[in-house]
């Protein structure tokens, strides 16, 4: 095995995390499409994706390192919103949270001179950062429009992603 018990443990607490903020997405999304947004519900099932997608690269990672996987139990996911910013307040602290957990996994990599860990890890820092900022950038739009002005973002967004633009809740160059 390529990777200690304990970085393995530590990643399968992660894919966990992973497959709960893909649900928490699902949620959002839901909620905004029940609200009549489907772009913003188009951007969180986006998001959940993106989320399932993470966690699978760390299955495969534990796979391809010898180790077992072992997806723990997840939480329920939040499924009422009384607003959109909370909903987007909420994706935010979400992605904060990841960053945290995939920097104390890079931590533990760098404590256990997991070098191949650490490597992995890497991609997880940067596309954090980026997620960080998306869901910053969404929730200003949303605190600017406020609740009654949620269509402008929603049509911004719309214009934007029909365009096959970059998503501009996210910061890209």
């Amino acid at each position: 095995m390529l990777i200690s018990q304990r970085m393995n443990d530590a990643i399968n607490q992660q894919i966990g995390n992973e497959f709960a903020a893909s649900l928490q997405y699902v949620e959002m999304a839901s909620h905004f499409s029940a609200d009549g947004l489907p772009v913003f519900a188009k951007h969180f099932f986006k998001q959940a994706e993106e989320e399932r997608d993470h966690a699978m690269r760390f299955v495969k990672f534990i796979l391809d390192a010898g180790g077992v996987v072992q997806i723990p139990t997840l939480p329920a996911p939040q499924h009422k919103f009384a607003t959109a910013e909370e909903a987007v307040s909420l994706a935010l602290e979400q992605e904060k949270s990841v960053t945290r957990q995939i920097s104390a996994l890079a931590e533990l990599a760098i404590k256990e001179s997991d070098h191949i860990t650490k490597t992995f890890l890497d991609w997880f820092l940067k596309e954090q950062l980026e997620e960080v900022s998306s869901m910053d950038n969404l929730l200003r739009m949303v605190q600017r429009a406020g609740e009654d002005r949620l269509l402008y973002v929603e049509s911004h967004l719309s214009g934007s992603l029909s365009k096959g633009e970059p998503d501009p809740a996210k910061d890209e160059d």
